[in-house]
């Protein structure tokens, strides 16, 4: 596994001059990322100077080379909204029975809450609704039911960092009928006190694979005295029973080395938030051989692509 030596592959130089509120940008940055027929899509957080939030798309033949389209996603229907919305970021995008649904984090007076909104094609998208109650982000949907039920991964914000927002050190798995009411089905892993992952949220939508879901995650160290560091790890669970770890990977994946995921708004951070697999055998399972890619924000300022083999993702949960 390796960073792609074009590195980093978006940047906010990308952006194309338009609307003075998409006029030189700040950042670009925590990717959803799709394969769309010949095309790789990627919704992105874009941040202007007023540190105001919009997501744009991006598409690429190669997976490489990117153009950003303007102007930014609208909802439909989010206007129809009595609360105010500050912010809506970090898109995750999970095909799910024909159609493509993308959970997000949205800012409102009382917190964090997740958003859900459905597109067939990638030039409109319905918004379908606030899809929890309480303070909690990193929800990503599974691509498959389960006896009938959806299923997520989220990670409620139950820990106040010093001087900043609410985080969390446990992913659950929740449950819903119609993916806009869920309930907490079970913990699924808590972060580890005084390790490269004391506080932890999910990553992009699990993958399947015949070793078990394969799901990439984020950890914090928050132990340092200089700052907290954003890094990326690995965990399997079970097929049948997601709250069940098969294996989880002891040591971090990917973390800040390169200058620009060690600097930027936020120093220190690589947020996967993008895998696409490229092959998947007549069963809907990734192959053990197939290339993946790994689109991830650093340092909350520009996008990376890590690259690799879907057994190595294995290996490093197993490790």
């Amino acid at each position: 596994m390796q960073r792609h030596p074009a590195n980093p592959v978006v940047t906010r130089q990308h952006v194309p001059a338009g609307t003075p509120h998409l006029t030189d940008v700040s950042s670009v940055f925590n990717p959803g990322a799709i394969q769309f027929h010949d095309q790789t899509i990627l919704l992105l957080r874009v941040q202007n100077r007023g540190r105001e939030t919009f997501t744009l798309t991006a598409r690429s033949r190669d997976g490489l080379h990117f153009t950003l389209s303007t102007p930014e996603i609208r909802f439909r229907g989010m206007e129809k909204l009595e609360e105010r919305i500050y912010h809506c970021y970090d898109m995750r995008i999970t095909p799910l029975e024909g159609r493509y649904y993308i959970m997000f984090a949205m800012d409102m007076e009382e917190g964090c809450r997740l958003g859900l909104a459905v597109t067939d094609d990638f030039e409109t998208f319905e918004f379908l609704g606030i899809t929890s109650g309480g303070d909690t982000r990193n929800g990503v949907l599974f691509p498959e039911r389960f006896n009938g039920l959806y299923l997520r991964l989220e990670r409620p914000n139950r820990v106040q960092l010093a001087g900043g927002p609410a985080s969390g050190s446990t992913i659950i798995l929740s449950g819903s009928s119609d993916l806009l009411e869920w309930s907490p089905v079970g913990e699924v892993a808590s972060g580890r006190f005084h390790y490269w992952d004391e506080l932890i949220g999910g990553g992009p939508p699990p993958v399947k694979t015949r070793a078990g879901w394969l799901a990439l995650y984020h950890g914090v160290a928050t132990h340092f005295a200089s700052a907290n560091i954003y890094q990326a790890g690995v965990m399997l669970l079970d097929l049948l029973d997601p709250c069940k770890v098969l294996a989880r990977s002891r040591y971090n994946m990917l973390e800040p080395r390169e200058s620009w995921e060690l600097t930027g708004q936020v120093p220190n951070v690589v947020f996967p938030s993008g895998l696409i697999v490229e092959e998947y055998d007549d069963q809907g399972f990734a192959r053990f051989d197939s290339p993946f890619r790994l689109y991830y924000g650093a340092a909350d300022t520009v996008v990376g692509l890590f690259t690799g083999r879907v057994s190595e993702l294995i290996e490093a949960a197993t490790a």
